[in-house]
């Protein structure tokens, strides 16, 4: 059905051809247009009979058609979309004075001789009716033309903006993970030397975490089980590199079968906290998390301690372009249903965004 209506057709006075959902609004338009002027013209059946009734109404519509279709293939293209509004409105006012002599003397023999004396039959009466008419059904088909011109840039734009932002995923994930892959090998490396017991469970972390970028990360949406459960094997395996130096808390409450988020959400939070917190620091450190799952949404909080040595800490706060993209995302696959803050205090730095689903 999708290919059938991208199908294109060539529209009346118009050298390319546009898709048949484009040319079927204007179709519509037509159809519209021609039954309302038929409901206004209805007395002619009986005036004047059926022949000269669909003779009135074929030659107006007919002269409409020619007269929008001028304007939107030929003067509005060439004349006001390159700025030229004088020659485009001298254009205008030049295709409406052809249709209003032919219609206002096809409405003075109508009106005049095969009706007899009837209204309009006078001149200057039928000329200002014309003129005034076809700036109306003018306006209309430049306003819908506009008006399909907005909405197919928007979709571009939504489009340019869904392909951008999926980019940079992309490259977040070929970034980051690289680095992190070269910690955790190495802290594998050493678990293995001292035949550790914890060797076999930080591969099947790392197997699990490889499988979820790999495949689910690429979907629209995934369980916020899901996503959680990736949270948790990066915590577990980035506490491997920091061991006893920093103490990390991770809470979930609540039911993680009951919604569904996007994928890699929120994760630039998690290493933004690493990052720029527990790998700056020289001593102990702490961090916090708590994931509160609602019917309504979920509410995510982390907080770290702050660098003593941080010498520009609104950066450290927002964190590049990790936090840049999450809100990008966040604006385009939640709008008005979150809330997003970062803030700093003397000695920690927090982040929460709570969804609404």
């Amino acid at each position: 059905m999708t290919d059938f209506f991208n199908t294109t057709i060539r529209l009346p006075l118009s050298r390319k051809n546009v898709p048949l959902k484009y040319a079927l609004v204007h179709a519509s338009y037509w159809v519209m247009v021609t039954a309302f002027f038929i409901y206004e013209k209805k007395y002619m059946i009986v005036k004047a009979g059926l022949p000269s009734f669909i003779t009135c109404v074929c030659f107006r519509i007919g002269l409409l058609i020619i007269v929008a279709y001028l304007n939107l293939h030929y003067l509005l293209p060439k004349y006001l979309i390159k700025g030229k509004y004088l020659k485009y409105f001298a254009g205008v006012l030049l295709s409406i004075t052809g249709y209003l002599i032919l219609q206002s003397l096809f409405d003075i023999f109508l009106y005049g001789y095969v009706l007899g004396p009837m209204r309009r039959d006078r001149f200057w009466e039928t000329i200002s009716y014309n003129f005034f008419s076809t700036l109306w059904y003018i306006g209309i088909m430049v306003a819908l033309k506009l008006s399909i011109d907005w909405y197919e840039q928007t979709r571009l734009l939504q489009k340019t903006k869904v392909e951008k932002l999926q980019a940079e995923v992309n490259f977040l994930r070929a970034q980051v993970n690289p680095h992190f892959l070269f910690n955790v090998l190495n802290n594998l490396y050493a678990l293995t030397l001292k035949k550790s017991d914890s060797a076999p469970d930080t591969v099947l972390k790392l197997s699990d975490m490889m499988e979820y970028m790999l495949y689910d990360s690429d979907d629209a949406q995934v369980l916020l089980e899901r996503e959680i459960k990736y949270l948790q094997n990066y915590i577990a395996l980035e506490k491997l590199r920091y061991r006893e130096n920093a103490s990390i808390i991770f809470e979930v409450n609540g039911d993680t079968n009951s919604h569904v988020i996007a994928p890699l959400l929120l994760l630039p939070l998690v290493e933004n906290a690493f990052k720029h917190g527990v790998s700056k620091m020289t001593g102990k450190t702490s961090m916090k998390i708590r994931i509160d799952i609602r019917e309504t949404g979920i509410c995510f909080f982390i907080e770290n301690d702050k660098p003593v040595s941080a010498a520009n800490p609104s950066n450290i706060a927002k964190g590049g372009i990790g936090i840049a993209n999450l809100q990008q995302r966040l604006d385009l696959l939640y709008p008005g249903k979150y809330v997003f803050e970062i803030k700093e205090d003397a000695d920690k730095f927090s982040a929460s965004l709570q969804l609404n689903f």
